[in-house]
């Protein structure tokens, strides 16, 4: 064993466990928000926690990541880490049954058999999207979610971007009749919803830069784009669009269109970001005149109880400077439109703008967001509206602006507080998980047809 391997342990492993506490156990952590979960300590969740994983660069940069918070300066965490490595790190988590909980990130395919193999022994789940990347899939999700309700067990994935203050803040505008008025049906061609997330493969998380293992450049391993990352903007889009309604997918929407296309990376850029000196053998079918197209961009066209929406998720190599991954959302009501913008102008910062649909009704509109804004400050002290010629912007206080990081933590508590009493998970989070799954993965399907 290294030194450095040496260091982690010793630094990691210190401590008994807490009795009375939810045990966590992580496998597999081959993605970096398994150590995000752990940013944070929780009252409810001993400090010990059980890893089991394949021995290499993935469960190494997951260490790293863990000790760092253990040793940061401010607030920093005590986790204590009882690691198993092993050829087959399910199989012997399922042996030792050492917690309560169990968290999967990293690889997606098959990811749905290791959540039904999880609630089959009882363990609750708390899993990273995407649970399937595959149509064909579908009835395990359906199956693995009856089964976690028969069996008092809570099934959970981490939608994080529910926790973003702009998004909540654009949930309640569209919720408000007096300024959004109702939805605009739209069309293909001008949608009443339109959202755009971009992501970048090049990227710095916990002041780390991130290193990907080749596999995550693998569609048939990770999913494509819509598959991936794009089930938080389809979440996103029915959270806001119809809170707290159960959405049925055979009834309530219809996929129209989705489309595909490559990222091209370098072999460079390949070492770079994975370490890599060459491409694997498992990447040939993507190669073409010495470079990878990595299949990573989609688009989805769909109704929603009859309202038009349009998706983008793509994927850029590198964010320009000052700048990150961005998601922007468009809602169209009689009204208003609420736009969430983070380009330039925003200086690459999330804001929310409310915009009068009709000129000679704007002193109206505007009149009735200071009215919400006024009662919203309860919630959000220090809100405010801002006029700007023909529409006005939240002017929201950074102090509600934690970053997508400590949103896993937001997330996290949720799910403990489920685990505590099951019963209180909201009826309509298993059939709106059906519906984004089936959005996300029927406009897949239709890109690849």
């Amino acid at each position: 064993m290294s030194n450095y391997l040496l260091g982690l342990l010793i630094l990691l492993m210190t401590t008994q466990p807490l009795s009375g506490a939810f045990r966590l156990i992580i496998v597999d952590p081959g993605h970096f928000h398994a150590s995000l979960i752990q940013r944070d300590m929780y009252s409810t969740l001993d400090p010990r926690v059980s890893v089991y994983a394949r021995l290499g660069p993935e469960l190494l940069d997951y260490l790293n990541r863990v000790s760092l918070f253990n040793a940061r300066k401010d607030n920093p965490t005590h986790w204590d880490l009882d690691i198993h490595t092993s050829a087959d790190p399910m199989a012997a988590m399922l042996h030792d049954h050492p917690g309560d909980a169990v968290v999967f990130t990293g690889r997606n395919r098959g990811k749905i058999d290791r959540i039904l193999a999880s609630l089959n022994a009882g363990l609750h789940v708390f899993a990273d999207k995407p649970w399937i990347i595959s149509l064909a899939d579908l009835p395990k999700l359906e199956q693995a979610l009856d089964l976690a309700e028969r069996k008092g067990l809570i099934g959970y994935d981490i939608m994080t971007e529910r926790y973003e203050v702009t998004s909540l803040l654009q949930r309640v505008f569209v919720n408000t009749p007096e300024v959004f008025g109702a939805f605009e049906k739209g069309s293909t061609g001008s949608p009443a919803v339109y959202a755009k997330s971009i992501h970048h493969v090049m990227k710095v998380v916990g002041g780390l830069p991130l290193r990907r293992p080749a596999w995550f450049f693998d569609i048939a391993e990770y999913g494509e784009a819509l598959a991936d990352v794009g089930t938080h903007v389809v979440d996103l889009v029915q959270w806001t669009a119809f809170p707290d309604i159960a959405l049925d997918y055979h009834q309530d929407i219809e996929v129209l269109a989705g489309r595909h296309w490559p990222l091209s990376l370098t072999q460079a850029q390949f070492q770079q970001v994975t370490g890599e000196a060459a491409f694997p053998a498992t990447l040939a079918p993507y190669l073409h005149n010495g470079k990878l197209d990595y299949l990573c961009n989609n688009s989805v066209d769909y109704t929603l109880r009859g309202v038009h929406v349009k998706l983008e998720i793509l994927w850029n190599w590198e964010a320009a400077p000052g700048a990150g991954d961005v998601y922007e959302a468009s809602f169209h009501g009689t009204k208003a439109r609420i736009e969430l913008r983070q380009g330039k102008p925003e200086n690459f910062i999330p804001e929310l703008y409310i915009v009068p649909a009709d000129p000679d009704q704007r002193a109206d509109v505007f009149a009735a967001v200071r009215n919400k804004v006024a009662a919203l400050r309860k919630a959000w002290p220090g809100l405010e509206a801002r006029e700007s010629g023909t529409e006005m912007r939240l002017a929201i206080p950074e102090k509600y602006r934690v970053g997508h990081e400590a949103h896993f933590g937001q997330v996290a508590t949720r799910f403990l507080e489920y685990m505590q009493s099951p019963k209180s998970i909201p009826a309509w989070e298993r059939s709106n998980m059906l519906a984004k799954y089936f959005i996300s993965t029927m406009g897949v399907e239709l890109a690849n047809r």
